[in-house]
């Protein structure tokens, strides 16, 4: 049985930037928000995971690829649905349509966790995943890790707080696309274009009262961002492709 859940979003005032196109933390809100209740029909969402699994769902890699910018009160309508349970983690996809008509697609990589250790759970224990999902609509694209430039530029420091974090205690994952867009100037270099496509590996957890230092370079339209702690250690990687914007725009 295939189990796809469906909702529709309106872009709010708040999603939108100085250009009026939709974030990237904005668009992976709302993705996450379709995951989440999905994963609540399903019987998997946190607080269910927690109580039969002793677990905590976290999220290692999200991608987003948009075919046009979403715009203040667009009503977008997601479709959403996992690709099953492998070892321990699971993609989840997603396809987005504006006037019936496709207008992006996404996909996530999930792992579980236990609550106390941080020790994976193997998915295939996971019993609500078998035989629910998408079947035919799965999207083949895998998710990895991207090349990375060999040197970075600027360095941008981040102190992190309460308005960044959520129900798991770290940093919300959206809050990472925010890092790396302002550390990268899109105020600037988005004048003119969309954000045609991007990526996020989630390396480390962050958590408030931390700090971090996130380093960017650009290669034409092909921007990267890498975010370390004060230990050195990497906590998030980040790649974005700007694109002109369509003639209809």
């Amino acid at each position: 049985m295939s189990t796809v859940y469906e909702m529709d979003y309106r872009v709010n005032s708040r999603d939108v930037d100085l250009f009026n196109q939709c974030r990237p933390s904005a668009v992976l809100g709302f993705l996450q928000e379709a995951a989440t209740q999905a994963a609540l029909a399903l019987g998997v969402s946190g607080p269910q995971i927690k109580e039969k699994y002793n677990c905590l769902w976290m999220v290692t890699r999200n991608w987003m690829e948009l075919d046009t910018p979403l715009r203040w009160n667009d009503l977008i309508h997601i479709k959403t649905w996992h690709r099953g349970a492998s070892g321990a983690s699971s993609y989840r996809d997603f396809d987005l349509f504006r006037d019936g008509r496709p207008v992006g697609q996404g996909a996530s990589v999930w792992v579980m966790v236990d609550a106390h250790e941080r020790k994976l759970f193997r998915m295939k224990n996971l019993t609500e995943f078998q035989g629910t999902d998408g079947g035919a609509l799965n999207k083949s694209i895998k998710l990895r890790r991207p090349a990375m430039p060999e040197a970075f530029g600027a360095r941008v420091r981040r102190d992190l707080g309460y308005s960044d974090t959520d129900i798991n205690g770290h940093v919300n994952n959206a809050h990472y696309a925010d890092f790396a867009c302002d550390s990268l100037h899109l105020e600037r270099l988005c004048r003119g274009k969309f954000v045609r496509s991007f990526q996020i590996g989630y390396v480390s957890e962050c958590q408030a009262g931390e700090t971090i230092f996130v380093d960017t370079a650009a290669c034409g339209d092909e921007l990267f961002a890498r975010g370390e702690g004060e230990d050195g250690d990497e906590r998030f990687d980040f790649t974005l492709t700007l694109a002109g914007l369509p003639e209809n725009i």
